[in-house]
Parts: structure tokens; C-alpha cells; sequence
């Protein structure tokens, strides 16, 4: 099993906060919120990397 330990799991962790701060303030709807949280939650590095390329973004950023 793939594990992630030291310091680059502890980059994965910041980067996984930044990215569910970043969906909470997004201005997609409560019900999608949910489901991107729950996606980079449950797996923490593929829903990272398809949050940044697919998910909602900042409402201070829209893109």
C-alpha cells in the first residue's frame, strides 16, 4: 500500500487545507462544495490533483 509519510505528506496535507479553503469559498452550489471536500478528503492525492485541474475555484479568483 502506498503510504505517505514525512515531509512530503506533510506538503500533501498543506496543499489538501488550501484546496478545501479554497472550495468553501467557491461560489458553486452547497451540494458540490460537499462532494469536492469529501473527494480531497477521502483521497487526499488524486482528489488534489483533480480538484486543481476541474473543481471549483475562489470566488476571489474566478477562472
Amino acid at each position: 500500500m502506498f503510504e505517505l509519510t514525512g515531509l512530503f505528506g506533510l506538503i500533501l496535507l498543506a496543499l489538501d487545507i488550501w484546496a478545501i479553503v479554497s472550495i468553501i469559498g467557491s461560489r458553486a452550489s452547497t451540494g458540490a462544495k460537499v462532494l469536492w471536500t469529501l473527494f480531497v478528503i477521502i483521497l487526499p492525492l488524486i482528489g488534489f490533483i483533480v480538484w486543481l485541474i476541474a473543481g471549483p475555484r475562489s470566488a476571489r479568483n474566478p477562472v
